[in-house]
C-alpha cells in the first residue's frame, strides 16, 4: 500500500478549497511607499506602492491599524493614527498591487507582511486604502531622496554630532567645533580622520545646521590626542582598543545633503586584529554658524538677514525656523518655485543661502501652503556647489503648467541651540497645551518657573510654541487657573515679555530685569494652546490696487449713521444733509493660504462689517 507525501496532500486540499497559501511580495528591500490624494498634509493620503517602475494602490480588504502602523513607520513617521477605507483620499490609477495585506505590526516594511501576491486582487479602485500617520517623524528621519539614509552595508546613519574637546568649545551654543561622532544602534561611534577632506566637513556641517566649514588646526589636536594616548587611564585609549572607530575613509564631494550619500567604509568586525584607524585619530570638524545663530551683538530678535536682502530668497508659512515655502524676488515681485524637478540638492542650496545647513526635507505639493502672485521658477536643477538659487539652471514657472498647488517648500537643518530644553508645558489636557514654564537664571542658579501673563499675546505664544517644536499658536491664554502647574515651579520668573514673533525662544524676547507681575502668581500665569497647522488669511493687494477709485457721495446716502461716530471729526461741522463725503471705493478678496480651515470663533451674525466701523487712530 502506498501513501502520498504530506506536502502534496496539503497542496491538493488548498486547491480543492479554491485558495492559495498566503504569500509575501517578492523581496523588496528597497520597497517604496508614498501617500497621495487631496489635502496638503504629508502624514495622510492614499497609500501607493512602487513595483516594476509603476505606482499602484493597496486594497482595503483585511487592512487594519497594524498594517497602517507598518506603512507609517516605513514612511518615516512614528506610528499610525488610523486608516481609511473605500477610497477616502480618492481612487487611484493603474494597478492594484496588494490585497489582503496582513501584518503583525512589528515589521519594519510592508514587504515583510503577507498578502495575495503582486497584482493578485479582486478589488476596484473604489476600495483603495488610505492611512493617517502621526505627524511626528522618527528620530534621525531623512527623506527617501537621501538614498534612504542608508550608509555602508545598508546600515542606517541615524545622527551626527560634534563632541567638543576644548574647554572654550564646550561653553559655546551651538557647538561649532569638535570630534565627529555618528550614532548607530543607539551608540555614538567615532570617525577616523585618515583621508578626511574639507568636502567631508562641509557635508557634516550641513547636517548639523551650519552653512559652511572652517579650517581646523590639526597639529594642535594631534598634540592633544597624543597626550591623552600616553595616559594609561585615558578613556580615549580604551576606546581605540574597543574598535569605536566605526567609519573611516569617508569620501564626499561636498554637495551631498547627508553623509549617507558619501562613499564610506565601516570598521572591521569585532575580533579582527587589524585596527580600525591605524596611525590616525578622531576627526575634528569646525563649522561656521549662520548669522542668526551667532552670539548676539545687538538687540534680541530677528531682522532680515543679508541673505534675504541681497540674495532675494525667503521662506514663508513655516511654523519653525528654517522651514517654509520657497519664494524668490524677480522683477521686483515675490513669486514661488514650482515643485517640478525639486529635490534635496536644490533645497540645500536655498538653505545654505539663508544661513542654515543642508536640507532635511524637500517638500512638494504646497505642503507648507499656497502663495499668491507669479510662479517664477520651475525645473530647478542645482548641482549643490552653487552659492545662490539664481546660479542654478531653471525654467520659467509659466512654461509647463505649474499652479500654486505645486509650490515647493523646504525644511532645513538648523543648529541645536538647546532652547527646547528651556521651556515646557504643564497641566494641559494634551501635550500641545498648558501653563508655560521656563528655565532662567535666578541669583546665579537655573530655576524653573511661570511666566507672568501681563502683555502676554499671540506673538509671545507663537514664540513659545516654536520653542517647544509644536508649530503655531492657536490661543494665547492669560488666565490658567484650571491648569495645575508643576509642583515647585509656580513662582513667576519671567515678566514683561514682549516678542516680535520671529524669535526662536522666549529668552530672546525683551522682558523685565527684576520680575514685576501686577497679578501675582497662580491663576494669571501665561499659557498656550499650540497646533501643527493654522489658517493664513491674505488679502489680494493687487485686486485692491486695480479696483480702487474715489467717489463723492452725499451725506444723505451714507450707510453709516453720524451717531455711530464712524466719521472723522470734520463731519461734525458739515451742513447736514447737503454736504458730501469723498470715499475710497475698492473690491477686496481674501484667500486662506494656510494648512488648516479658517473657522472663526465669532458666529456669522457678527461678520457684518464696513469701512465706517474702522476705529479712528
Amino acid at each position: 500500500m502506498w501513501s502520498l507525501p504530506a506536502s502534496f496532500l496539503l497542496l491538493l486540499l488548498l486547491l480543492l478549497l479554491g485558495q492559495a497559501p498566503p504569500s509575501r511580495p517578492q523581496s523588496l528591500g528597497t520597497m517604496k511607499l508614498r501617500l497621495v490624494g487631496p489635502g496638503s498634509k504629508p502624514e495622510e493620503g492614499r497609500l501607493e506602492v512602487l513595483h516594476q517602475g509603476q505606482w499602484g494602490t493597496v486594497c482595503d480588504d483585511d487592512f487594519a491599524l497594524q498594517e497602517a502602523t507598518v506603512a507609517c513607520r516605513q514612511l518615516g513617521f512614528e506610528a499610525a493614527l488610523t486608516w481609511a477605507h473605500s477610497a477616502k483620499y480618492g481612487p487611484g490609477e493603474g494597478p492594484i498591487w496588494l490585497d489582503n495585506v496582513r501584518c503583525a505590526g512589528t515589521e519594519s516594511s510592508l514587504d515583510q507582511c503577507g498578502s495575495n501576491g503582486w497584482g493578485v486582487s479582486d478589488c476596484s479602485h473604489s476600495e483603495d486604502v488610505g492611512v493617517v500617520c502621526q505627524p511626528q517623524r522618527q528620530r534621525g528621519y531623512l527623506s527617501e531622496r537621501v538614498s534612504n539614509a542608508l550608509g555602508p552595508q545598508g546600515r542606517r546613519l541615524e545622527e551626527v554630532r560634534l563632541k567638543p574637546i576644548l574647554a572654550s568649545a564646550k561653553r559655546r551654543s551651538p557647538v561649532t567645533e569638535g570630534a565627529v561622532e555618528v550614532k548607530y544602534e543607539g551608540h555614538w561611534r567615532q570617525v577616523c580622520d585618515q583621508g578626511w577632506t574639507r568636502n567631508n566637513s562641509r557635508v557634516v556641517c550641513g547636517m548639523l545646521g551650519f552653512p559652511s566649514e572652517a579650517p581646523v588646526d590639526s597639529h594642535y589636536y594631534r598634540k592633544v590626542w597624543n597626550s591623552k594616548m600616553e595616559d594609561p587611564k585615558s578613556r580615549l585609549k580604551s576606546l581605540t582598543k574597543k574598535n569605536s572607530f566605526w567609519i573611516h575613509r569617508v569620501n564626499c564631494l561636498g554637495t551631498e545633503p547627508h553623509m549617507a550619500n558619501c562613499q564610506v567604509q565601516v570598521a572591521p568586525a569585532q575580533g579582527k586584529l587589524r585596527p580600525a584607524c591605524p596611525g590616525g585619530m578622531h576627526t575634528v570638524v569646525s563649522c561656521v554658524a549662520g548669522p542668526r545663530f551667532r552670539p548676539p551683538k545687538a538687540k534680541p530678535g530677528h531682522k532680515e538677514s543679508r541673505a534675504e536682502q541681497e540674495m532675494k530668497v525667503r521662506l514663508r508659512s513655516g511654523a519653525q525656523v528654517g522651514e517654509g515655502r520657497v519664494e524668490v524676488l524677480m522683477n521686483r515681485q515675490w513669486g514661488t518655485v514650482c515643485d517640478h524637478g525639486w529635490n534635496l540638492i536644490s533645497a540645500s542650496v536655498v538653505c545654505r543661502q539663508l544661513g542654515f545647513g543642508s536640507a532635511r526635507e524637500a517638500l512638494f505639493g504646497a505642503q507648507l501652503g499656497q502663495a499668491l502672485g507669479p510662479i517664477h521658477l520651475s525645473e530647478v536643477r542645482c548641482r549643490g556647489y552653487e552659492q545662490t538659487l539664481s546660479e542654478c539652471p531653471s525654467l520659467e514657472g509659466s512654461q509647463n503648467g505649474c499652479q500654486h498647488e505645486n509650490d515647493a517648500a523646504v525644511r532645513c537643518n538648523i543648529p541645536n541651540m538647546g532652547f527646547q530644553n528651556q521651556v515646557r508645558l504643564a497641566g494641559g489636557r494634551s501635550p500641545e497645551e498648558g501653563v508655560v514654564e521656563v528655565q532662567v537664571e535666578v541669583n546665579g542658579v537655573q530655576r524653573w518657573g511661570a511666566v507672568c501673563s501681563d502683555h502676554w499675546g499671540l506673538n509671545e505664544a507663537m514664540v513659545a510654541c516654536r520653542q517647544l517644536g509644536l508649530g503655531f499658536a492657536n490661543h494665547a491664554i492669560k488666565d490658567t487657573w484650571y491648569w495645575q502647574g508643576t509642583p515647585g515651579a509656580g513662582e513667576v520668573v519671567m515678566s514683561g515679555v514682549r516678542c516680535s514673533g520671529t524669535e526662536m525662544a522666549l529668552q530672546q524676547c525683551q522682558r523685565h530685569g527684576p520680575v514685576h507681575c501686577s497679578h501675582g502668581t497662580g491663576r494669571f500665569s501665561a499659557g498656550v494652546s499650540c497646533t501643527d497647522s493654522a489658517p493664513d488669511l491674505v488679502m489680494n493687494a493687487q485686486l485692491v490696487q486695480e479696483t480702487a477709485y474715489l467717489e463723492d457721495r452725499p451725506l444723505s446716502q451714507l450707510y453709516c449713521a453720524h451717531e455711530e461716530n464712524c466719521l472723522s471729526q470734520s463731519a461734525d461741522h458739515m451742513n447736514w444733509p447737503y454736504g458730501h463725503r469723498r470715499l475710497l471705493r475698492f473690491s477686496s478678496q481674501i484667500h486662506n493660504l494656510g494648512r488648516a480651515d479658517f473657522r472663526p470663533k465669532t458666529g456669522r451674525h457678527s461678520w457684518i462689517w464696513h469701512q465706517c466701523h474702522r476705529p479712528r487712530l
